[in-house]
């Protein structure tokens, strides 16, 4: 389906309101122009209703859970109402725990010190690195990447066969990739999991911020997401799901809050009882104020409705997709193919352009934010890119071990926030940029592609400030 005949058939919401909106940057040719902040993939803007809601429970702030001072009351029943709410955002099941952590990466390293001790782990080479990483302590299995939902599925499946069927097992998988965008069939693997007697945690890192999310209906027995990709600032995440294999583990941090009961013994020593509730793995003060705005963004986004939001964006990626398609040098990357469902993220390369060249012009000359490298999940990256070689260009290109080619890839990602000229303003900056080239010289700066001072080419900067 074109742009046009989305547009004309559905009904597109305006985009929800979120700060920095109106904030102005300076173009290295001169003048100012509104930011288009176009990397959600790695850090969404606050919804305003988020950033509200904080505000307006601020000066009521206190500590939780130890304090018997009418602030430390409210503060608490703050903090247990938010884990109800992501509890039902979730649509979780009634013995589903719902811990607070930092993040995605925290919650899946939090999942992987609670497993049992002969767990075979199996993941997918195309999962970030928050996913990929953290199973240490594990026998892993490392799956390659599949180019169909089908391939998905029948490759987890004959993994899952060939390992000894009595023991412990657990499947990390993506909901949405960071790097595509594409959406994974989460429910068929989950069913192909526990058809093998394996369990199966959702990384939904980018699937939560664009999709609704039901532990229920996908069958998955633990979700991961994090706060600041879900228009939620202050560093909170979240890990919900099953509650026996976290009450069974040791604390993930063992501290003041974990503890249920501690005494000393003759010998000298303490005993310990634990709680077996989700406080077991948050010890320590929480961050109340970044569970309070998980929460108040997960409210924000029922009340919008995920069937107009999904909607919008879908219209987005498509103007996006066919704007990129009318320029012959720029490359989609893509696992699934041209039709699979997906996300507002989309990875491209563009022939005859460094990516972090081509990133640093959008941003210097354009005021467009978006990504370039292999965004934290270097196995995916490579396996798309292949042994193409990207052209160096005069800057950006990071370092390449001996024999091994200079790859990475510019990322575009939007959401709910994301104003329609923003997208407009980057198609056009991408053919402009192809069609007659960068408006100004560029050089390596700590790594990174930054505009040259000492050497503006054709424009000159703006010196009358």
């Amino acid at each position: 389906m074109s742009v046009s005949t989305l547009a004309t058939t559905q009904s597109i919401c305006s985009p929800l309101p979120v700060l920095g909106r109106d904030v102005t940057v300076p173009l290295v040719t001169g003048g100012e122009v509104t930011y288009a902040a176009l990397d959600y993939a790695a850090s969404a803007p606050a919804l305003q209703r988020v950033w509200d809601d904080v505000a307006a429970y601020a000066p009521y702030y206190g500590s939780v859970h130890r304090g018997a001072g009418y602030l430390s009351q409210l503060s608490t029943d703050l903090f247990e109402n938010a884990r109800r709410t992501v509890g039902e955002f979730l649509d979780c099941r009634d013995d589903d725990q719902v811990v607070f952590t930092r993040s995605t990466t925290d919650s899946l390293n939090l999942l992987a010190a609670a497993l049992p001790s002969d767990c075979r782990v199996f993941v997918f080479e195309t999962e970030h690195h928050a996913a990929l990483l953290p199973w240490r302590d594990a026998h892993v299995t490392h799956l390659d990447a599949p180019r169909s939902h089908a391939e998905a599925v029948a490759t987890l499946e004959r993994a899952l066969a060939d390992r000894d069927p009595h023991g412990p097992a657990l499947v990390c998988v993506t909901g949405a990739s960071n790097v595509t965008g594409e959406l994974w069939p989460v429910r068929e693997l989950a069913a192909a999991a526990h058809a093998h007697g394996a369990r199966i945690v959702l990384d939904a890192a980018q699937l939560a911020p664009h999709h609704p999310v039901s532990v229920r209906e996908l069958d998955v027995d633990w979700v991961a997401f994090s706060g600041h990709k879900l228009y939620a600032p202050f560093g909170s995440g979240v890990l919900a799901g099953r509650s026996d294999w976290l009450r069974e583990a040791e604390p993930y941090l063992a501290g003041g809050g974990a503890s249920r009961k501690v005494t000393r013994r003759t010998d000298g020593g303490v005993d310990v009882e634990w709680h077996d509730t989700a406080a077991r793995h948050e010890a320590g003060s929480p961050n109340v104020i970044g569970a309070y705005s998980i929460a108040s963004a997960c409210k924000a986004l029922t009340e919008a409705g995920f069937d107009t939001l999904v909607a919008r964006e879908r219209y987005l990626v498509l103007r996006v997709r066919e704007g990129l398609a009318e320029v012959p040098e720029v490359r989609v990357l893509s696992l699934f193919g041209d039709d699979a469902p997906r996300v507002g993220v989309i990875s491209f390369v563009v022939e005859g352009w460094n990516s972090s060249h081509f990133a640093a012009a959008l941003s210097a000359e354009y005021g467009i934010g978006v990504r370039d490298g292999l965004f934290c999940a270097h196995p995916l990256v490579r396996t798309l890119l292949g042994s193409e070689p990207q052209t160096q260009g005069e800057c950006g290109a990071p370092e390449a071990a001996p024999g091994e080619k200079s790859l990475n890839a510019i990322r575009v990602s939007f959401g709910a926030g994301t104003p329609d000229e923003h997208v407009e303003r980057f198609v056009g900056a991408v053919k402009e940029l192809v069609g007659s080239g960068a408006r100004w010289n560029y050089r390596t700066e700590d790594g990174r592609c930054v505009p040259d001072t000492a050497f503006p080419g054709t424009a000159s900067p703006d010196t009358s400030a």
